[in-house]
């Protein structure tokens, strides 16, 4: 297992204690483990029901990106978010999905000021390939009081999660 602090402001800032999220990654006997602890900030749920949520991203989340091992940057990304909504794409190429809304086992609950979210992300999802690098990210608020965190610090002038050369090494 590795467990991984999402501490940061998108462009590397300290973030307070109170808005740093913890991913933790294990392998189950047919799917990778995703145990997610984040601060909740009450932001509404999108208004479809729990389940996969295509535009996820624009709602409280937190994003697994997973490199995957073969030539050019093929990964799959991974939403969750506190009310039970999900989003799994598969995407070859920066920003260009093969496969969007796939299935998730997946359970999230609100606990006060944070959310706890379990998924098993099937490993068909990652082909034959192996994890080779990724990144963890967390968005919350609305407007002006929008924020973006991620584990890698990211250049540009906004924030910006598909950069997979920015990825950090698998360690699981």
């Amino acid at each position: 297992m590795i467990e991984v602090v999402i501490g940061r402001a998108w462009d590397g800032a300290l973030l307070p204690a109170r808005d740093r999220a913890t991913i933790r990654l294990s392998w189950a006997s047919h799917a990778l483990r995703i145990e997610v602890d984040a601060p909740y900030h009450g932001d509404p749920p999108p208004p479809s029901s729990p389940g996969p949520t295509d535009g996820l991203w624009e709602h409280e989340v937190v994003e697994l990106f997973v490199l995957l091992e073969q030539q050019g940057p093929r990964y799959v990304e991974i939403e969750l978010g506190p009310h039970g909504h999900h989003l799994v794409l598969t995407l070859d190429g920066v920003r260009r999905p093969t496969a969007r809304c796939l299935p998730l086992e997946y359970v999230a609950t609100v606990d006060g000021d944070r959310w706890h979210g379990t998924a098993l992300l099937d490993l068909e999802h990652l082909g034959d390939q192996r994890p080779v690098a990724f990144n963890a990210t967390r968005i919350w608020g609305s407007g002006t009081e929008r924020r973006y965190a991620s584990v890698v610090a990211l250049p540009g002038d906004a924030p910006d999660f598909h950069q997979p050369d920015r990825f950090v090494p698998w360690l699981l």
